[in-house]
């Protein structure tokens, strides 16, 4: 029998970049977001960089991810102070001296009296306290300890700023590790100096990291990555050294001359600093920051404090993304997840996707000037995304018309055979019955029937199919007139006359395809649109409101479809006051000219005589507007529907759905 084998797996959260598992982005969010900023006068690409700004309910965008980065950054700076070292070694010093001063106390020798005399004469600068007591023969065994750690405290530090856990590695560490720090230090120092000199340093890096790998935990590759990993640590520390009062840098300078007993350590750290200023000189070595807080931090944690600050300061200008040139991959997603978390790196990602996919599946293109739009893939998608809040409207009313097909007339109930050209769906259950019925009357003996179907199956035949009978459908040729003069702007009618058209486009478009919508523009003077063109239509200082010349133009539309049946719907906020004069110029006149009033009228009774529904959507409260449309209704046999603004949408599209209804009728 053969064994089997069994295969051992193990599982663990997955750190490789973007989850592959992860579902694709949702485009709907931000194609709605993305064009709610266009049809309110923004550039398809200034839209596009503000949903990026702004993100989503469950996605912060660049902004919020920008804030929070600023403050953490003031919380960092008001919360610490870089007095910590310094606190550490007033400390050190004034116990050396207390313990000193107790065993000079018990000795009785005139030699004790003046030693008490030196020690009660010491500066009160630190630091001059300390370079004093450099000399001085110490009597107490723990007085000279905690004083030896004041030196060996400075030189971890120094060495903490610019090499990672230095500071931890060297606690109390004896002369020999101190001596292999200079050395690693010297054999640094020749690297540095043999590549700024522009010489290959390929072996000397290697027998370098073979000698003292061990202070590099970072285990760079080649001597690039080494002096970008030294580089930025040597740079905090000169910003921190930046940072300090006048006072705190001076005594810096004369305390650093005591680390680990020699002015040695602090001599080889300033040749490597200048070396690597020199291998990098593009980062910020003359900075300084303010720190206000009072949770102290040592020298080396004051650096690793300004490494971090200076991260936030770059990741701040990268989520800004306010330079010439910039792109949502200049983001640093590793710094990111440092200093904000992972979900932060997450939301960044996902805005990468997001333009990428949206650039990448083409709902963008450019118009023959060169000016970028929402491409129809994306007209469709907002179409959709607007249509479903209105269709939720009109459902909340109890008209479900919206839910159905518009490709073919409503099912009777009734059916017939199906004849040579016909395009109705099949009957398919009686289609099926005749089939079987004709199989059992063709066999010669029925007993048998069922058992040779059973066998032989039923083939339908063409003489079975019988198609569903539906209602004839009348086509429309349908005219929506949307007036785009400076008073949809200033009373916030720009982007709900917006929507409307969307709403309507997208319902004949996709589900009453046999209609012909055409879309006109009206202000001081009318224009045929298409619907992109609208979407992206920026307001304009225009007053005047040209119905008359939007009449004409619908008029010629509807003239093409002498056969179908004319619906003219007009959204407007205003009076007529513009009119075209016989030189095709418009003619603006406030209040509505008398001229200009009897022209429209004509217009409208063209429109009539063409036996056209009208149906006015008159939006505010202007009264000579009222008086205005309710007298042409009734001149013209039309209807008059005041919505409010947030139901413009559902009021056009119902009004739409009951002609329909009415031309089945």
């Amino acid at each position: 029998m053969a064994r089997r084998t069994f295969h051992r797996s193990r599982y663990q959260r997955y750190a490789g970049g973007p989850d592959p598992l992860a579902p694709p982005v949702d485009l709907r969010e931000a194609l709605r977001d993305i064009g709610d900023d266009v049809m309110a006068g923004a550039s398809p690409q200034r839209a596009l960089r503000e949903f990026l700004r702004r993100g989503s309910e469950d996605m912060r965008g660049l902004d919020r991810l920008r804030e929070q980065v600023n403050r953490r950054r003031q919380e960092m700076l008001k919360k610490r102070n870089l007095d910590g070292t310094f606190g550490e070694i007033r400390e050190l010093l004034d116990r050396a001296v207390l313990e000193e001063r107790k065993q000079l106390a018990r000795d009785l020798d005139d030699d004790a009296r003046f030693a008490e005399m030196q020690i009660g004469s010491l500066p009160p600068s630190t630091a001059q306290a300390v370079e004093e007591l450099s000399e001085y023969n110490w009597r107490s065994p723990q007085a000279r300890e905690d004083y030896d750690k004041i030196k060996d405290l400075l030189g971890r530090e120094l060495l903490d700023q610019r090499f990672a856990g230095m500071k931890e590695a060297l606690e109390g560490a004896g002369e020999q590790d101190r001596q292999r720090i200079s050395e690693m230090l010297k054999d640094l120092n020749e690297l540095l100096d043999a590549h700024n000199r522009g010489a290959d340093t390929t072996e000397q890096f290697d027998d370098f990291m073979r000698k003292h790998g061990e202070y590099f935990p970072e285990n760079p590759r080649n001597t690039e990555e080494l002096i970008d990993s030294l580089a930025q640590r040597a740079a905090a520390a000169q910003q921190f050294y930046n940072s300090l009062t006048p006072e705190q840098r001076a005594e810096l300078d004369q305390l650093a001359q005591q680390a680990f007993g020699s002015p040695d350590l602090m001599s080889q750290l300033a040749q490597m600093d200048s070396a690597l200023r020199q291998a990098r000189p593009g980062l910020d070595w003359d900075d300084a920051q303010s720190f206000s807080g009072d949770q102290p931090m040592g020298l080396g944690e004051g650096a690793a404090a300004l490494r971090d600050i200076s991260e936030l300061e770059a990741l701040s200008e990268q989520l800004s993304q306010q330079y010439a040139g910039a792109q949502l991959d200049d983001i640093d997603i590793d710094a990111l997840a440092r200093q904000l978390g992972d979900q932060a790196a997450v939301d960044v990602r996902t805005l990468q996707e997001l333009e990428k996919a949206l650039s990448e599946q083409g709902f963008f293109d450019r118009t023959s000037d060169g000016q970028l739009r929402l491409s129809p893939k994306a007209m469709r998608q907002l179409g959709q995304s607007i249509f479903r809040d209105i269709a939720e409207q009109l459902s909340g009313r109890g008209d479900r018309q919206t839910r159905r097909s518009g490709a073919l007339g409503e099912p009777t109930g009734a059916s017939r055979e199906w004849e040579f050209g016909d395009t109705d769906p099949w009957d398919v259950t009686r289609t099926v019955s005749n089939a079987v019925l004709r199989t059992i009357s063709e066999t010669d003996e029925p007993t048998l029937a069922a058992g040779e179907m059973a066998r032989a199956g039923v083939r339908i035949d063409v003489r079975d199919v019988e198609t569903a009978e539906t209602e004839a459908r009348t086509q429309a040729a349908v005219v929506l007139l949307v007036d785009t003069s400076f008073s949809m702007e200033m009373e916030g009618r720009w982007t709900p006359m917006k929507r409307t058209a969307i709403a309507l486009n997208h319902l004949v478009s996709t589900r009453f395809r046999s209609d012909e919508l055409h879309l006109i523009a009206f202000g001081r003077y009318a224009r045929s649109i298409d619907i992109a063109e609208l979407t992206g239509l920026q307001p304009r200082m225009e007053q005047g409101t040209n119905l008359h010349h939007a009449l004409l133009l619908a008029q010629r539309h509807l003239r093409r479809f002498p056969n179908a049946q004319p619906v003219v719907l007009v959204v407007t906020d205003g009076e007529p006051t513009a009119h075209l004069d016989p030189s095709g110029e418009p003619f603006f006149f406030y209040p509505p000219h008398p001229q200009t009033i009897a022209l429209t009228v004509r217009e409208l009774d063209h429109v009539a005589r063409l036996g056209a529904q009208v149906t006015f959507f008159r939006l505010g409260e202007d009264p000579g507007l009222a008086h205005f449309m309710d007298q042409i209704a009734r001149r013209i046999g039309g209807r008059v529907v005041a919505p409010d603004i947030d139901g413009l949408g559902a009021a056009v599209v119902g009004d739409y759905l009951s002609s329909r209804r009415g031309r089945r009728a």
